[in-house]
């Protein structure tokens, strides 16, 4: 739905020579022109006005003095750095730039009637007067020469499998008379065809077509031959087959011109000859004729070159250029370029740049050269509020073709209306004041502007047939005649209607270099003229004109990117610079063919794409893959060519925010972005709506409902209360309906009436219910946008669920409970812990007591509906857990159960006891506390089933609350208890259960095998026990009290009950508890001890300490040593990675301080499966990974794990060494003590010192950036990538140095 837009022109007059052109070619390394006439061959400029060079043919002897030569083919020469022409009179004349020298470079008697070379410029095709062709090299050696008519098809003749003849076979809606019908002689080429061979290659250069006239018939035929000069294939007989041949470049089609009885058509043939598709010129038959077709070099916009076929009046004939571009198979004429009835104005050469496909070179018989530059464009309308249809416009000839996309997409080539004219349409444009953008005004090619508006009379919804109108069409308001001498077909461009008869719009100047802009206002004397208000002369070709409706902006673009604004609404129009906030010029840094204005966070900026697809924001480049883009109530929508559609809110970006939003792929919930089809591009956008209109690369449209779009218009609709707006849009494209609450919580708990009133609907809001669910959306699925603040949670410590549901069900209950019933149950439902006896319960009344209201539903459709929100198999047992059998039949009732099933059941349960009634209900439900609570109330005899319960479900505590404490039932619960307890190892609680409930033996065998000595004491003296079996019982506790390393306690015991001293005194020798052992000794008066155990004990732990030490130290060092060497090894293994692999490297990371896992090692993943374990075991089994073997993957770990437990360790013995250097010193053991004190000194200074070093400062963060002067740019980036990446998983232990008890004082003074 693209128009072709005239973006600048160049007229040069300059040139003049005698004669008139004959041939035209453009230079594709300068741009300049070549043209050959009956006398030279001259390359001109035309932007700067100069003849480059120039070279006579009559004075060389190529083309005769008087001028009657003619020349039939120029062709420029890159490569050879000149120019080749043939001339009718035989010779091939190669014109050398440098040196304006011209060569004949071969001959043919016969002369010649056309040259064309090959798109490569490798071969050269001459067709000669002997209707023969020669093919020659671009050394022009000949290569074949055959001639032009040949009797065979050629060798893609089609061939013919025998299904019967022709008169069996199906002819369609020609019937069966069309099998006797004989087949039409072809008529002979029109009296007018100058009869001359016409070549054309294809785009690759493999094949080209000759359109000769037949010897025979008279009539054109066409024949395409290969690049070795053999015939491929010849065209079937073509009646009214016409001069005009050209090859599509891309090669598919093959275009001509083909008369028939009531119409004119451009005709296209296959490489096979037959024919595929047309068109038809909108002319009568004998109206015009077609002098030359010309495809542009990317195939998209075919040229028709047309003459009047007689004169006019004055003797003149009128001739035109029109541009034709197809879409979805349907042929438009975009352009059409009227040049008069003038001969001396009329285009003799026409032709299209090479390099710039959408260049059209025209030189007129005055020798005036015209350049035209087009671009592509969308006409749509620039409105910003709801008024606006979002209308597209598609030039298509005398018609527009108008689509209003807020009412209905209608794909092209339909349309919602057409609009009629007189004259070819050359462009459209949209009015720019809000409130009225839905108006157009057309310029056509007979210079007048047409203005189109709404029709203002009595409007009908309803046709006659019954359809309802959806799309009114423009009526015709105003035709004006614009006062300005036109000299050349458009003279105007880049129309602007600015205000109600203000029309803005640009000229060229006299100069090539500069622009006038020309403000058109109706003239005073006549309504329908519009004359020049004011001009403004800019220096620059102005190629765009930019509107801004929000702003009322006008910006222009010239040629080389330059940004200019028009300051258009002052007594004296005047054009600007463009600047920026801090007041400097702003410019594109390339020129740009599509343009749009914007503003980025309050900052106005024009918008360009480029025909490279780079996009800018004034001098900054945004991205360099878009192929289309629109910016739309405050949005930036782009497509790319990687098939995204970007939708970027520009209020809350800046314009690097906006950089790296387009350089970055979209996260997992990103609005902004989402997939379309290969080669979409954006039509429009429909302001103050969420639909974007894309068109595909064959024509065919798509709407899109891009998520940022939605978001944004479901924020507003909630920020304005429109909640009934905002729930159809949700339900209609699928958004989570938790948007509704989590966009405001606050908001929506205030306002839960005005929700329930415009939603107005029972499966809307029981819609709304069901799709709660505990997520705050606005976090996950939709964030915010950056700028918009957060909404936090109004109810804190209760769940999203709960509060909503509570909060509708309390406003549908005082609104109408009747009508608003069912959702009303549904809020229960839906809670998080559902409230089903609550909905029973309700349902139940409900039976019990029908309302009256009109509307209110019935018990039966409730229940029904509560049956589809629940199983029914849940619901029948909630039933029955309200212990309400009416409630219960009325459920069951409603589901599938066999009344088989749960008739004698409930029967059942009628019969029994209420208590135990509901005990039976209960532990069927599986409620056993509330069974067992039931249970209780049931009296003795059933005081087995209820311990027989408890011991069941292990429900202790509960059983042990509902009976008194003075009675035998919880005794005997105590007694099953404390059995309990005693097999899950917890004797010492079973003993203090057994202890309370009078039971003190059964208590003291508790305490005993759980060593809780002191209790099994006073448990044996409460028996009582008698001595000799208390001093049995305190020997026995003292022996498990010594295995447990607890001496000082076994001490005790032995002591004091079983009065047993030497006992407790070998006790605390052995724990070396020397100053308790002394006390003992000299409180039982048996210092014999002290010399026969207690100094030989005291001098063998000096020498286990003192070699412990000695071995730790020793272990300690060696390890660190290790440490060192592993840690230089890790390093340099990890630098020389980064250097030879990059940042492509997957272990590179891996090798640093913090983690040397190797990913190819087969330790790496050995206990995978631990990790579901608890995090004791998960612990247990990092540390299995750690290997103390060299070269072990995780070695360095291994070392650092080893040397915090030795550490640990020699810390933990401050206390231990303490107590026997003063047990030393006592008996006179200096030199012992002194040793020992000095060793264990040693180790911890040593230890200490070492901290740092084995676990050096932020271990536990990542490794500080690589740099130095040993580093390389892949291991300095893989070292910050590392900074950002989280390390591997690493025990704690490992990373943490341990902490030593410094505060601890052990030292003695008196050995210093």
């Amino acid at each position: 739905m693209r128009n072709l837009k005239l973006l600048k022109s160049l007229r040069s007059s300059e040139l003049q020579g005698p004669g008139s052109p004959q041939c035209l070619a453009v230079r594709a390394d300068t741009g300049s022109l070549l043209v050959a006439s009956h006398y030279s061959i001259t390359e001109y400029d035309p932007r700067t006005g100069q003849v480059v060079s120039e070279a006579s043919l009559t004075a060389e002897g190529f083309l005769p003095e008087d001028g009657s030569g003619m020349v039939v083919g120029l062709q420029d020469l890159a490569e050879l750095e000149s120019a080749c022409l043939g001339t009718a009179g035989g010779d091939v004349v190669l014109f050398t730039f440098n040196t304006c020298q011209l060569e004949c470079v071969g001959s043919v008697d016969s002369g010649l009637t056309s040259m064309t070379w090959s798109p490569d410029e490798e071969l050269v095709v001459l067709t000669t007067g002997q209707e023969t062709i020669i093919m020659m090299t671009k050394d022009f050696e000949p290569i074949t020469e055959v001639g032009i008519h040949q009797d065979d098809f050629g060798e893609g003749k089609f061939i013919t499998v025998g299904w019967g003849k022709k008169e069996t076979q199906f002819h369609g809606s020609e019937g069966k008379q069309a099998a006797q019908s004989k087949t039409q002689e072809v008529q002979p080429a029109a009296a007018w065809d100058d009869r001359r061979p016409r070549v054309t290659w294809r785009g690759d250069g493999q094949l080209f077509a000759v359109s000769a006239v037949c010897l025979q018939t008279g009539a054109r035929k066409v024949r395409v031959w290969n690049r070795e000069g053999v015939l491929q294939a010849t065209s079937e007989p073509i009646n009214g087959l016409e001069q005009a041949l050209c090859w599509k470049p891309s090669g598919n089609l093959i275009a001509s011109t083909q008369r028939h009885p009531n119409k004119h058509s451009v005709v296209f043939m296959e490489k096979n000859g037959l024919l595929h598709g047309d068109f038809t010129l909108p002319f009568s038959k004998d109206q015009a004729k077609v002098k030359d077709l010309l495809w542009n070099s990317d195939s998209t916009v075919l040229a028709v070159w047309l003459e009047d076929m007689t004169a006019g009046e004055d003797e003149q004939i009128n001739t035109f250029i029109q541009l034709w571009v197809v879409g979805n198979y349907h042929w438009y004429l975009k352009q059409s370029l009227d040049f008069g009835r003038d001969s001396q104005k009329a285009p003799v050469c026409v032709c299209w740049d090479p390099d710039c496909s959408l260049r059209l070179h025209v030189v007129t018989r005055s020798w005036t050269s015209i350049t035209y530059d087009w671009g592509w464009t969308t006409g749509r309308s620039l409105g910003l509020d709801a008024t606006d249809n979002a209308n597209v416009a598609v030039i298509d000839g005398d018609k527009i073709l108008v689509t209003n996309f807020r009412q209905c997409v209608v794909p092209p080539p339909m349309c919602s209306f057409e609009l009629q004219l007189t004259s070819p349409v050359n462009q459209v444009t949209f009015h720019c004041q809000p409130q009225r953008t839905n108006q157009l005004a057309a310029l056509t090619s007979d210079g007048q502007i047409s203005v189109y508006s709404q029709d203002s009379g009595q409007q009908v919804d309803k046709t006659a047939d019954g359809f309802r109108t959806m799309s009114r069409p423009l009526v015709l308001q105003k035709t004006f005649r614009v006062t300005l001498l036109q000299e050349h077909p458009l003279a105007l461009r880049q129309l602007l209607w600015l205000e109600d008869e203000l029309f803005v719009c640009v000229s060229s100047c006299l100069l090539p270099t500069s622009s006038t802009l020309l403000m058109l206002h109706p003239a005073h004397d006549a309504d329908d003229t519009l004359t020049v208000r004011s001009e403004i002369e800019v220096d620059g070709v102005v190629v765009s004109l930019t509107h801004s409706s929000q702003t009322g902006t006008v910006a222009l673009q010239l040629e080389d990117g330059r940004i200019r604004k028009l300051c258009w609404d002052r007594p004296e129009p005047s054009v600007e610079d463009w600047q920026d906030s801090s007041r400097c010029a702003i410019n594109f840094s390339v020129p740009c063919v599509q343009t749009a204005l914007g503003s980025i966070s309050g900052e106005e900026y024009l918008f360009g794409l480029t025909d490279r697809s780079h996009l800018y924001a004034g001098d900054t480049e945004l991205a360099s893959n878009i192929s289309s883009f629109a910016v739309c109530n405050d949005f930036l929508l782009i497509t790319t060519h990687s098939h995204t559609c970007r939708c970027l809110q520009l209020s809350v970006l800046s314009v690097k925010g906006l950089q790296a939003a387009l350089a970055s792929d979209g996260g997992q919930n990103d609005e902004t972005l989402r997939r379309v089809e290969r080669g979409s591009r954006i039509v429009t956008v429909v302001p103050q709506d969420t639909r974007v209109i894309l068109q595909m690369p064959r024509g065919n449209l798509e709407t899109v409902h891009h998520r940022s779009l939605v978001l944004a218009q479901l924020r507003k609709w909630l920020d304005s209360l429109m909640f009934r707006d905002c729930f159809d849009c949700m339900r209609k494209l699928r958004i989570n309906l938790n948007l509704i609450y989590d966009h405001n919580p606050k908001t929506f708990l205030e306002n839960t009436e005005t929700f329930i009133t415009q939603l107005d609907s029972i499966s809307h809001i029981n819609l709304f219910l069901t799709e709660l669910k505990e997520e705050d959306t606005t976090s996950t699925m939709y964030p915010r946008p950056e700028c918009s603040p957060g909404q936090a949670q109004t109810v804190s410590g209760q769940k999203k669920v709960d509060v909503v549901c509570d909060a509708l069900r309390s406003a549908m209950e005082s609104m109408d409970p009747n009508k608003f019933f069912l959702s009303i149950l549904t809020t229960h439902v839906k809670k998080t812990v559902p409230e089903l006896e609550v909905a029973l319960q309700k349902v139940h009344e409900l039976r019990v007591n029908p309302p009256d209201a009109p509307g209110a539903v019935s018990a039966e459709e409730a229940l029904k509906y509560l049956l589809f929100l629940v199983n029914v198999n849940d619901l029948y047992e909630h039933s029955l857990g309200t212990y309400d059998f009416d409630l219960v039949l009325m459920v069951a009732e409603k589901s599938q159960k066999d009344p088989k099933e749960y008739l004698p059941f409930l029967n059942m349960l009628r019969n029994l006891e209420p208590n135990y009634q509901r005990y039976t209900i209960d532990k069927h439900l599986k409620r056993y506390r509330k069974a067992l609570h039931h249970l209780s109330k049931c009296g003795e005899e059933h005081f087995r089933e209820a311990l027989q319960l408890v011991k069941e479900q292990k429900l202790y505590s509960e059983a042990l609350r509902l009976y008194t404490t003075d009675g035998a039932h919880y005794k005997a619960l105590s007694c099953a208890y404390a059995e309990h307890l005693m097999e899950q190892q917890q004797a010492e609680q079973a003993g203090l259960l057994l202890w309370r409930c009078g039971e003190p033996a059964c208590a003291l065998q508790a305490f005993a095998s759980s060593s809780s000595w002191r209790n099994a004491i006073c448990a044996a003296q409460q028996i009582p026990l008698p001595p000799d079996q208390l001093a049995l019982l305190a020997r026995d506790l003292a022996e498990k009290l010594s295995e447990q390393r607890r001496y000082s306690e076994a001490a005790l015991l032995l002591d004091q009950y079983a009065k047993d001293c030497e006992e407790a005194i070998l006790a605390l020798v052995t724990g070396s508890v020397w100053e308790e052992a002394l006390r003992l000794i000299y409180m039982h008066n048996r210092q014999d001890i002290t010399e026969t155990n207690l100094k030989p004990a005291l001098l063998e732990a000096f020498s286990t300490q003192t070699a412990f030490l000695e071995a730790q130290v020793a272990t300690f060092t060696r390890h660190r040593t290790r440490l060192a060497v592993v840690r230089e090894q890790k390093e340099k293994a990890r630098l020389d990675m980064m250097d030879e692999d990059g940042l492509d490297c997957p272990d590179a990371e891996l090798y640093s301080e913090a983690s040397s896992v190797m990913t190819g090692s087969k330790y790496s993943h050995s206990n995978s499966r631990i990790s579901s374990r608890s995090s004791k075991n998960r612990r247990k089994a990092e540390r299995k990974k750690l290997s103390l073997k060299e070269g072990s993957p995780m070695e360095d770990r291994a070392l650092m794990y080893a040397l915090g437990e030795i550490l640990t360790t020699v810390d933990k013995m401050r206390e231990e060494v303490h107590s026997a250097l003063k047990a030393l010193v006592l008996f006179q053991f200096d030199k012992q003590a002194e040793k020992l004190q000095l060793a264990y000194d040693a180790a911890l200074q040593m230890m200490e010192a070492a901290v740092p070093e084995v676990w050096p400062e932020g271990l536990q963060n990542t490794q500080a950036p690589l740099t130095g002067p040993n580093s390389t740019a892949n291991s300095i980036m893989a070292s910050f990538q590392q900074q950002q990446r989280p390390a591997a998983s690493q025990a704690p232990e490992v990373m943490i140095p341990p902490k030593m008890r410094n505060g601890v004082k052990w030292k003695l003074a008196i050995l210093m």
